[in-house]
This record gives structure tokens, C-alpha cells and sequence, in this order.
């Protein structure tokens, strides 16, 4: 695989100029190509699900702006789709001819690459030599852009486009903490210690939602803190048998189950969703979330009562994170020079700047631009993690329908409905299936 390393550190933190500021965009889609002919098109549909108070929505609305002066007499076309709803819907929707020209799709093996082997994107190999988005994205950050015949992501063609980086990491409650005279925990049983003594005031410690990512989340932090990078290439390239009866993927499930037991988290989560786990936090309710650096930005513009920070997962140094979501081109898209137009927008340095001013993680910024503290912690944070070559994708990205697979296991061990060991059989059986098809 190609590996995660130092190299996108620096350009998260805005540090490796030469690199990211070698091929900006002049604007209005100047560099058409016999593969970019000009489409005619006077609407470009465009579809999301960021948030317009994250760095990210902040970002794009602002493209959507600079594109349409850019263009006159085009208009876009914005749709704001639920991330569930294009996880679930992007095979149907892109085989109809009712799907937009340029969309954000999450990467890896059992989403984007699924959809590129299925012929459902537009290969932007030539794109990105013409564009100049080979060069101005890390190798390692072109891991989630490139996908073989079988869809696995690494090698092969150009089937999407990333702009920022991402990555998990545990939010926490300043006010909380020093209540309950909590200091931030640097070791894993310093942080079992904090829930413990949360739990003892009858506070419970994370916040939590059984019904989509953050319960999957979580326990893939716990697999790895047992895990290696042999691990994660086994488990997420196929590079060697991955066995869900041993640790580390047992002692992440098993850890889980424990943390429901002991009250860590509340059987009553079970049913919630992402938004209802991220608003225990931003109303002060739960001490802490184990979740994106894409809740971020949100968290500066929402949370208003008290100060809040971020501490990388105590003890581990391999950590779920990556490029962040691709912008992919349907292959039936009807704009696709307009599509490049876009995706060339957003990643000029003055669009990259305000992601990295309102909690994301910029690709292609000018270190100048970034003046926000806040935002500094985090790419700090996120730099920690690169130190270790601690990138280790996320783990519903092996095969497709996995995400499904993770929720409704772990949902089970919310409500304690399975054991540890019936929910690893669960997955452990549709990731080998999912394995076996692929090859």
C-alpha cells in the first residue's frame, strides 16, 4: 500500500509550500483538454453533505460563489444530501440518469472504489496529469484517489479528488474535566481512569450514537490500540489473513462490551445517530466524543457555554483517519468540464485557507493565511498522528455494505442484545465474503 508519512504532516500544517502551491489554478477551467470538452451546459449539479457552519461547507459554499462569477450564465445546482443518504442510495441514483455532475463521496475500497469498478465514475487520470492535481497532492494523499480494476484503493486510475485531511480523535469538556478535577489523560489507563471517575458522579462519559459511525469508531480505536501497521495493511489492502477471534479486533470488541457494562456509555444510544451524539457534546451533556476531525469546525461555531479541546486517543499510535472525501464525477455527468472547473476551485490556496480557518484540515494553503489558534491545535494534533505513520483508514472501508455490517453489530452490543463474540462472527463473515468477492 502506499503508506501514510511525514510528508502530509506538513502539508497539513501548511508547511510544504513548494509542493502545494505549484500548480494553482488560474480560474474559469483555461486548461480544456480533448477529454474536457466544453459540455455546453449551463447548470452544474452539485451534491454534498457538509454542514454549511463546517470548514468544509464554508469552504465549498464559498467555491460555489467564485465559480459562478467565473462562469456567467451558469448556475449550480446545490443539493445537500445526508451522509447516510448517498451511502446508502450512490449505486441507484448514478446508474439513473438523475444524478448530479459532481458530487463528495467517501473513499476506500467499499465506496468509491465499489462505484469506479463498477463503471459508475469518470476516470481523472489524464485530468489530474492536465489539472495538475498529481502534483500538487501527496502520493500518500492520492492513495484515496486511486483505485485498481477491483476497486482497491492505492493503484490504478484517478477516480477522485481530495482537499483536505481528517482524522478521529477524542473531544473533551474543559469545564467537565476541571469539575471533576480530571486531568487530560496521556496514557490508557489514565483515560479508563476518567471514565471512571465521570461515571462515579453519575455522568456518563461519552458521548455516543449506536445507529450510525461513532459506535464503529470507537471500536476500531480500541482494536488499535493492540494493532500494527501489518495489521491495518492485512485488514485494509488484503495482505494477509485478517482473524476476528483474536485480538486485535477481539479486544476491540470485548473493550466495547466492557465500556457498556461498566456505563462508559448508555444502552439508550443504541438508537441514536451521529448529529444526536455530536449535540450531547455541544450542549455540554457528555464530557467527551470519540469521533472526526470534521465535527471541528462546528464545534467552534456552535459550542457558546464553555471551552472545549481535543487529545488524540490515548496510548495508540495508529489512529482511523485519511484524505478526506473525494469529489468524484459521475460518469454519466453531463458537466464534467465544469465538474474540474469546480474541484480546481477548491483547491486554490484563498478556499484551502478558509478550511484551515474554520477547523479543517487544508491540502494546498499558503502558511500565511492560517491565523486561527484554534485551527492550529488541530492540525497539531493531526501532525502527532502522522509522526507515528498513524493513519489507518477507517474500518468500514475493506468491502462493500461493511458500514452497515459495523453499525448494526456494535448497535447490538449497545443494547447488549449479542455477545462480543456473536458480533465478531458477524463481521468477521461479511468481511470474508467481502474479500472473497472482491478477488
Amino acid at each position: 500500500m502506499v503508506r501514510y508519512s511525514k510528508r502530509l504532516g506538513l502539508i497539513a500544517a501548511i508547511a510544504a509550500l513548494p509542493l502545494v502551491l505549484t500548480a494553482c489554478s488560474s480560474g474559469g477551467g483555461s486548461t480544456q483538454t480533448t477529454s474536457e470538452a466544453t459540455s455546453g451546459a449551463t447548470t452544474l449539479k452539485l451534491w454534498h453533505y457538509e454542514g454549511a457552519d463546517s470548514a468544509m461547507g464554508k469552504a465549498w459554499n464559498e467555491s460555489i460563489k467564485v465559480f459562478e462569477t467565473e462562469h456567467p450564465g451558469v448556475k449550480v445546482e446545490f443539493e445537500q444530501k445526508a451522509f447516510e443518504q448517498i451511502q446508502q442510495t450512490a449505486g441507484m441514483v448514478l446508474s439513473s440518469d438523475q444524478g448530479p455532475d459532481i458530487m463528495e463521496y467517501n473513499k476506500g475500497n467499499a465506496t468509491a472504489g465499489l462505484l469506479a469498478s463498477q463503471g459508475l465514475l469518470t476516470d481523472l487520470t489524464d485530468v489530474a496529469k492536465k489539472r495538475g492535481w498529481d502534483t500538487k497532492l501527496a502520493p500518500s494523499l492520492q492513495t484515496t484517489a486511486r483505485y485498481d480494476d477491483k476497486g482497491v484503493m492505492g493503484s490504478g486510475n484517478w477516480y477522485g479528488v481530495p482537499n483536505y485531511g481528517e482524522f478521529v480523535t477524542v473531544y473533551y469538556n474543559k469545564a467537565m474535566f476541571a469539575a471533576h478535577n480530571i486531568a487530560v489523560p496521556k496514557t490508557f489507563d489514565e483515560f479508563t481512569a476518567a471514565l471512571d471517575t465521570f461515571k462515579s458522579a453519575g455522568v456518563t462519559p461519552l458521548a455516543m450514537a449506536g445507529a450510525e459511525y461513532p459506535a464503529g469508531q470507537l471500536y476500531y480505536e480500541l482494536a488499535l490500540s493492540k494493532a500494527d501497521r501489518k495489521f491495518v495493511d492485512s485488514y485494509q489492502m488484503y495482505k494477509g489473513k485478517v482473524d476476528f477471534q483474536a485480538d486485535p479486533l477481539k479486544y476491540g470488541a470485548e473493550t466495547f462490551d466492557q465500556w457498556v457494562k461498566k456505563g462508559y456509555i448508555a444502552t439508550d444510544s443504541a438508537s441514536l445517530k451521529a448529529e444526536d451524539a455530536g449535540l450531547s457534546f455541544i450542549n455540554g451533556t457528555s464530557p467527551m466524543l470519540v469521533s472526526g476531525s470534521w465535527w471541528y469546525g462546528r464545534f467552534t461555531t456552535d459550542i457558546k457555554g464553555f471551552d472545549w479541546g481535543i487529545f488524540n486517543f490515548p496510548g495508540n499510535k495508529l489512529n482511523a483517519g485519511s484524505s478526506g472525501n473525494l469529489w468524484v464525477v459521475p460518469a454519466k455527468s453531463k458537466a464534467k468540464d465544469l465538474a474540474y472547473d469546480f474541484i480546481d476551485i477548491t483547491m486554490r490556496p484563498e478556499i484551502q485557507a478558509i478550511l484551515g480557518n474554520n477547523g479543517g484540515l487544508p491540502v494546498a494553503a499558503k502558511a500565511s493565511d492560517i491565523t486561527d489558534p484554534k485551527s492550529q491545535e488541530l492540525i497539531t494534533a493531526f501532525n502527532d498522528v502522522l509522526n507515528n505513520d498513524g493513519l489507518a483508514f477507517y474500518p468500514d472501508w475493506p468491502v462493500p455494505g461493511y458500514y452497515d455490517v459495523l453499525v448494526a453489530g456494535f448497535q447490538s452490543l449497545i443494547n447488549q442484545s449479542k455477545t462480543p463474540q456473536a458480533v465478531l462472527t458477524d463481521i468477521g463473515k461479511a468481511y470474508d465474503d467481502g474479500v472473497a468477492n472482491a478477488g
